[in-house]
């Protein structure tokens, strides 16, 4: 598999860093992606908000 995807002629040391750039980038990613669908809406929140409201009536 590294010589489809061009790895062979790199030194190692250059290997480890395009690796650990790539695995970065990815938790970086996935991170950001997971914090935005469930920060997105707070119906959590919104739940408790109206149960209080409820409550207190």
């Amino acid at each position: 598999m590294a010589g489809i995807l061009g790895f062979g002629g790199l030194a190692p040391k250059t290997k480890n860093f395009v690796v650990a750039g790539g695995l970065t980038s990815f938790v970086f990613g996935v991170y950001f992606y997971t914090m935005r669908a469930v920060g997105g809406t707070d119906e959590l929140q919104t739940a408790i908000d109206k149960f209080e409201a409820d409550k207190t009536k």
